[in-house]
């Protein structure tokens, strides 16, 4: 008989279920109320209840396990010199969705060699989240796959669903179960409708085939997540930052039934892919914010300790401290004047 399955498939390996890599670093009491509080604040910012903003800032994506410690240490002073007006929510980015091929994120490549540990991947994410968290700063991340976010959903505050995944029927089923507020971000093209018909699915219980944490393959049932809202982050139209297109968005949500709870993203194709012009589109929400719109929540920003970004070098000796290994981001400094400008 001719073999038909697993034709392309190299190898299996086996690795820990989710179980076994959250009873070998649980979540602690203080990282736990981090988590809560963190919740429950943008949750209370979306309801209305609360008129703070908040701000999900950090890395393009964590490749480094010293260097997002320190800056989690900075950010955690600076969140406490702020926290009468923005609740800030550190980016603990793993999973890196590429445009073709290139380094995938901390969890698929830890070692930056294309070694493929991931168990020695997810297990160094939660202790980065964890330490983050027991500082009493908030984590957020973007979920790419469906299992890994079980490793360490219990750890993050808020979570993006990306462009391109927005539409994804399983990351909208997902969603529906996550415990966390979650942001879809608008289509590459610049378009909204399917951010909101990823609201509208991720309201709603759902069934779907899923893994329980003891690695089990299970049917889940989830109740509906009513905490999804809009991400700008612009596209192939342009950006969609400014008033008059954030103004155009408000009159589709409500189209949809929809109530306008907005989160923009300063960069991306809102800044040209340009780090450097992410504060055009930073200082345009602030100034939305000061004329009265109550529609936008809070921003995104790529930062780090230092500016610009870099390729993963042959020799990772050579590689700079602080600077970005994907996206580039603004650097410490002009991380600083943005937030406390405020």
């Amino acid at each position: 008989m001719k073999q038909t399955n697993n034709l392309r498939v190299k190898s299996f390996q086996a690795i820990a279920h989710p179980g076994e890599i959250l009873r070998q670093t649980p979540i602690t009491e203080a990282a736990s109320q981090t988590v809560a509080r963190g919740r429950e604040a943008i949750e209370n910012i979306l309801d209305g209840k609360d008129k703070r903003r908040f701000v999900i800032i950090g890395p393009c994506s964590i490749h480094d396990y010293q260097q997002s410690i320190e800056y989690a240490r900075r950010l955690n002073e600076l969140r406490k010199k702020v926290e009468d007006r923005l609740v800030l929510v550190m980016r603990a980015y793993f999973e890196k969705p590429r445009t073709s091929v290139g380094w995938k994120g901390l969890i698929y490549d830890p070692y930056l060699d294309d070694s493929g540990k991931l168990e020695e991947g997810v297990k160094l994410a939660r202790k980065i989240l964890l330490e983050i968290n027991e500082m009493g700063l908030p984590t957020a991340t973007e979920v790419l796959g469906p299992i890994t976010i079980q490793y360490y959903s219990d750890l993050v505050t808020w979570t993006a669903i990306g462009a391109r995944t927005t539409e994804s029927q399983t990351h909208r089923e997902l969603a529906s179960g996550l415990s966390m507020p979650v942001g879809f971000k608008n289509g590459t093209e610049g378009n909204v409708d399917i951010s909101l018909n990823a609201i509208k699915s991720a309201r709603a219980s759902h069934h779907f085939f899923g893994m329980n944490d003891d690695g089990q393959a299970s049917i889940v049932e989830t109740t509906g997540n009513p905490y999804g809202h809009i991400v700008l982050r612009g596209g192939k139209r342009g950006q969609n930052y400014d008033a008059q297109s954030v103004s155009k968005v408000e009159e589709e949500c409500r189209k949809a039934g929809i109530e306008p709870r907005l989160l923009i993203d300063c960069s991306h194709e809102n800044s040209g892919k340009d780090h450097t012009k992410q504060y055009l589109a930073w200082n345009s929400v602030m100034e939305q914010i000061n004329n009265g719109s109550t529609s936008i929540v809070g921003m995104m920003v790529e930062s780090n300790l230092a500016a610009g970004r870099q390729q993963i070098p042959l020799d990772l000796d050579e590689l700079a401290y602080g600077v970005s290994v994907t996206d580039a981001c603004i650097g410490w400094e002009e991380t600083e004047k943005l937030i406390l400008g405020v």
